[in-house]
């Protein structure tokens, strides 16, 4: 068996404890709302990043959505 992964497989989505708490901070000296501040601290998150760069890309690379 290989140990190759096939590019276009989807990489499995990181599942959290649904008590997970964010500890997230706005910044200080410029306005940031709470939704922004909770996805800045999200994507500190690896599991998190990468899954978002996975879709980002079969998204931009989906060519169904070209089609009317």
């Amino acid at each position: 068996m290989s140990d190759h992964k096939d590019p276009q497989s989807p990489v499995p989505s990181p599942v959290f404890p649904q008590d997970k708490k964010w500890d997230f901070k706005k910044r200080d000296g410029i306005y940031e709302s709470d939704v922004t501040a909770l996805v800045r601290r999200m994507l500190e998150d690896e599991s998190i990043r990468e899954d978002q760069r996975a879709a980002w890309e079969r998204w931009r690379n989906d060519p169904s959505g070209l089609q009317r």
